[in-house]
């Protein structure tokens, strides 16, 4: 996997994050409501843009995919898939685990992920074949990302980015199911809660309803930090807009719930 994709996509995520750090936690920041009633804000469209600027420079061949512009088609191998806030609820309350991600995929392939925390300091990368790497500010140099070794639902940590999403795609007897087995369930959602199941802090994170965007970046972080990162049947997927990440240990336990209330064909 070419270094170059990599390097750039963390330099890129850290500077499209820094960008939104002047609009965090602003009492002026204007909020408006795409046609899907979702929340937009500048941040959103500056940070994106900071992305694309960056890409086209760099790499002008290349693909790029992002949740606020149209598609920009490319000639070669390298698709790069961006989403400047995911979270962005939590952004305009003032909730500091919102992210900014970037997915890049080779032939169709997800082979780079990053999750940057800009308010947190924190970023959270990987790359094929090449582990899943975790950069705090109490690090003076990044440390290897593992997932824990938590051997059942019941003694882990399932996390959800909302509630409403089960309600609203008929899967809220999934999500009783798992909460009422889990050990402890809570809302530290989005990417943020990827973010925790990769670095061990968290046992699952599930999304029944997810964007290619959202999605992007998620397999390659999780996977290589020895988690697996499905959609509900199992697939290794980041194309069905649901996704089912875990420690790896305690995946089919979690599947022979989700299985049931999946809208997915089994591969």
């Amino acid at each position: 996997m070419p270094r170059t994709h990599l390097l750039s996509a963390i330099e890129f995520a850290k500077q499209a994050g820094a960008f939104t750090l002047d609009y965090f936690y602003d009492p002026g920041l204007v909020v408006e409501r795409k046609r899907d009633a979702t929340p937009v804000t500048a941040a959103d469209r500056g940070a994106e843009r900071i992305l694309r600027e960056r890409i086209s420079e760099r790499f002008p061949q290349d693909s790029i995919v992002g949740e606020e512009f149209p598609v920009r088609e490319g000639t070669s191998e390298y698709r790069w898939i961006l989403d400047p806030i995911d979270g962005t609820k939590s952004f305009i309350h003032g909730v500091p685990t919102y992210s900014t991600l970037i997915g890049i995929e080779k032939n169709g392939e997800p082979v780079i992920g990053v999750i940057a925390l800009p308010a947190l300091r924190e970023v959270l990368w990987a790359s094929k074949g090449e582990g899943a790497w975790h950069e705090t500010p109490r690090s003076e140099k990044p440390v290897r990302a593992r997932v824990s070794a938590c051997p059942a639902l019941d003694c882990g940590l399932f996390l959800v980015s909302e509630v409403l999403t089960f309600t609203k795609t008929g899967r809220l007897d999934a999500y009783l199911e798992l909460q009422n087995t889990a050990g402890l369930t809570s809302s530290w959602g989005d990417a943020y809660g990827y973010f925790l199941v990769a670095t061990g802090r968290a046992e699952v994170m599930i999304d029944p309803d997810l964007n290619l965007w959202d999605a992007a970046p998620l397999l390659p972080i999780i996977t290589e930090a020895g988690g697996h990162f499905t959609d509900w049947q199992g697939n290794p997927t980041i194309h069905n807009e649901e996704a089912v990440a875990t420690n790896g240990i305690l995946h089919e336990e979690v599947m022979t719930i989700t299985r049931r209330y999946s809208k997915q064909p089994a591969a």
